[in-house]
């Protein structure tokens, strides 16, 4: 793999509240964790990556995931909580992030479990040979911006990488006039079995893709599968099927791609 080019740009920590804040030199918080809890996830757009969970319901699934963007480590912290059986890669271009990650936000070190590797996201993907349950991609520079990360070929390549039940789950940011052009690759790269979840108060859009399995359930087995995961993880998503009915946004009884 070519050596990447790290990024060049302060990181810094901030407390408020009983929270703990992960900034790249501006006022964009790149990672929140709430320090008498450091595993569970602060930022609402976390949460619903992690709708995922619904999506492949089954304490079996992901048995190993991909995730792209260290940040303060809260997607990679809960899937290590939540699902011991699962092997994490964590793909991280910048070394300081992820000391950061691993002194002020608890990231555990690297173990028979999980993997952190110091590496550009787009060429690891590319020359990846694992095949993954679960791509999580949640990287942006110190601007918010994806670069290349929300290309058709990085997404086509992730496609590659998944297995039968694989999803790919995209962190977007839908106040920008980049985000419909960002789904649409996404969609293009994935045959149109794509979806984006209505943007909620923060800004930010959860896609989701897949290309094996077709995904499908209706309201009533997603709030029940939500009630399961918030009494195993604690975790709340019956918000965010309330609030993807209320939105109009998917045809027919429930969630289908």
């Amino acid at each position: 793999m070519n050596a990447t080019v790290v990024p060049k740009h302060t990181i810094e920590v901030s407390e408020e509240s009983g929270v703990r804040y992960l900034h790249f030199g501006t006022e964009w918080i790149q990672g929140a964790m709430r320090i008498a809890r450091p595993w569970a996830l602060e930022l609402d757009y976390t949460r619903e990556m992690m709708a995922a969970l619904l999506l492949r319901p089954g304490a079996d699934w992901p048995a190993n995931a991909l995730i792209i963007g260290l940040g303060a480590g809260s997607v990679t912290k809960f899937l290590y909580r939540h699902r011991p059986q699962a092997k994490l890669d964590v793909v991280e271009i910048n070394p300081e992030v992820v000391a950061v990650a691993r002194h002020a936000f608890r990231v555990p070190d690297d173990n028979a479990r999980l993997t952190v590797h110091r590496a550009d996201g787009v060429a690891f993907v590319r020359n990846a040979r694992t095949r993954y349950d679960c791509i999580l991609v949640d990287g942006f520079d110190h601007r918010a911006r994806p670069g290349a990360l929300a290309s058709e070929d990085f997404y086509r390549d992730c496609r590659k990488r998944l297995t039968r039940r694989g999803l790919l789950v995209a962190n977007m940011f839908g106040r920008s006039r980049k985000y419909d052009a960002q789904f649409a690759q996404l969609a293009t790269a994935f045959g149109g079995r794509a979806i984006a979840f209505p943007s909620g108060d923060c800004g930010n859009v959860i896609a989701f893709a897949a290309a094996g399995d077709p995904v499908g359930a209706d309201w009533a087995s997603l709030r029940e599968e939500a009630d399961d995961l918030h009494r195993e993880t604690g975790l709340k998503l019956q918000s965010v099927i309330v609030r993807l009915q209320q939105a109009g946004a998917f045809d027919g009884p429930g969630l289908a791609f």
